[in-house]
């Protein structure tokens, strides 16, 4: 027996030596900000890692990891970041997935381990959570609070898709190493140099993104739920449009132009975040009951104005011909429309018009014509039981529409919801334009601009739908119930 002892020690002996690097070989790739995974619909997945150092990706899957696919190599190009999408996977079923890297030499690193849900190929219900806005307004990871913790709030909830509904990163807004309340409390953020000025390069876009990654309670929630991203404005800067300028702001000493800015941060975006497709406008299936659609309101949109001029477009004509057909032909139950900004609040920029609403009476105007051409051509077709997600207002709320309080109409009764922020300051209320016939259902502003994110002002919706009825509730950021809201299905 001792000498099957000593042999078995001599062989571990000479594995573990052929493991152990040879001097002075390269470092061993590990992932570096945990995994994710995005746009999961009943048999695929994007599954997304960012290595430590250049090497090729690799991600297994299965509840053995019996399945294996080869990923991309990352180096400097893709800012160490790869993404592989993998398919066949069975409706309705959790899915265990890890992803590691091979160096040149066939050596493979650590893995980050995680795990998704598929779409349910039949009609049980389904989860999904919303909300929007992180790290903005100068309140970066804290870490006296446990960093951006309402991922752990939102990690309860066990929901099958995260939607983030625009701001995943304030590009705009740098960080100081402090910021000193009036109360006398002192907000810490934690790294703050990685975020001391705005974005103008592409290194800085990709900083910003590193920035939230780092976050253990993201990077947790991000492992176990699925995102289904957008962009807003501050991916890019405040209230950005095609053909902007930056001549208003002194701190752009490089960029002048917001096209330029967004290109570097969409590229950074697409690095960061995993996309199942190439646009940013797409359909997400979510099963029998989920249709998800995914709006871009930036890449197409004309420039703020004074809300009534001809023409002006959110969507653009392109875009929105692509969401008719694609809600006409959806099947589904819900149709739940993701649009990163709201329909009936007045959203300003200066004295200009940032989002839909124009803020006046009579028929509609501006952007809202896109609006009434959508709500039109889904009364004409009875497209029934479409809802509007959005956020960008920073503060929970419920809007009902119906055409008996509008100045437009024909159109199919129907709901807004509104949630956030992740992490940022809280602002509001914001005024409901008269337009389409808002009903003021639920709201929760805080009673201040911009309070820190301790003082219990961020939120996160909760929609499940079932055949029957979907099932809303607002979330603070510790997950306390904030609101309930029940629709029935048409």
């Amino acid at each position: 027996m001792a000498s099957l002892h000593r042999r078995h020690f001599l062989l571990g002996a000479l594995a573990a030596a052929a493991c152990r690097p040879r001097r002075g070989a390269a470092p061993l790739a590990h992932p570096a900000l945990g995994v994710q995974s995005g746009d999961v619909t009943g048999e695929r997945a994007t599954i997304w890692c960012r290595a430590s150092r250049p090497a090729s990706l690799v991600v297994e899957w299965g509840d053995r990891f019996e399945n294996r696919v080869a990923g991309p190599r990352v180096d400097a190009a893709s800012d160490l970041c790869g993404q592989v999408q993998i398919a066949g996977l069975a409706a309705g079923a959790q899915v265990r997935y890890r992803a590691y890297f091979r160096d040149a030499a066939g050596r493979a690193g650590d893995a980050a381990e995680g795990s998704l849900t598929t779409a349910p190929g039949d009609r049980r219900a389904t989860t999904i959570l919303w909300s929007g806005d992180l790290c903005g307004q100068g309140w970066g990871r804290n870490p006296d609070v446990g960093g951006y913790r309402i991922f752990d709030a939102m990690a309860r909830m066990r929901a099958e898709l995260f939607v983030c509904s625009g701001d995943l990163i304030y590009a705009d807004d740098p960080l100081l190493p402090e910021v000193k309340l009036p109360d006398g409390r002192v907000w810490r953020n934690q790294d703050w140099r990685q975020k001391a000025r705005v974005a103008e390069t592409l290194a800085d876009f990709r900083a910003c993104f590193a920035y939230n990654l780092a976050d253990q309670p993201m990077r947790r929630f991000l492992a176990h739920t699925p995102i289904a991203a957008q962009w807003d404005d501050h991916e890019v800067r405040n209230n950005w449009f095609p053909g902007g300028t930056t001549d208003d702001d002194p701190r752009y000493r490089q960029v002048r132009g917001e096209s330029e800015l967004a290109a570097h941060a969409l590229r950074a975006l697409r690095e960061y975040v995993p996309f199942g497709s190439p646009r940013m406008a797409r359909r997400i299936a979510r099963g029998p009951l989920v249709d998800l659609f995914i709006t871009d309101a930036r890449s197409q949109r004309t420039p703020n104005g004074p809300g009534d001029e001809p023409g002006a477009a959110l969507l653009g004509a392109a875009q929105q011909g692509w969401l008719e057909r694609e809600l006409a032909a959806s099947r589904a139950r819900w149709k739940i429309i993701a649009l990163s900004l709201p329909i009936g609040l007045v959203v300003r920029d200066g004295p200009a018009i940032e989002a839909v609403a124009q803020g006046s009476a009579g028929p509609p105007a501006g952007r809202e014509q896109e609006i009434a051409r959508l709500l039109g051509f889904l009364h004409e077709r009875a497209i029934q039981n479409v809802l509007f997600i959005t956020a960008d207002v920073h503060y929970p709320a419920a809007h009902l529409y119906h055409p008996e309080a509008a100045s437009f109409g024909p159109f199919t009764p129907f709901h807004e919801l509104v949630a956030g922020p992740l992490h940022a300051g809280g602002f509001g209320p914001n005024r409901l334009d008269p337009t389409f016939g808002p009903t003021l259902l639920f709201q929760r502003p805080p009673p201040r601009d911009n309070p820190p994110p301790w003082d219990g002002y961020l939120s996160f919706g909760r929609v499940t739908a079932s055949d029957t009825h979907l099932a809303v509730s607002w979330h603070g950021g510790d997950g306390e119930l904030l609101h309930q809201l029940d629709i029935r299905a048409a």
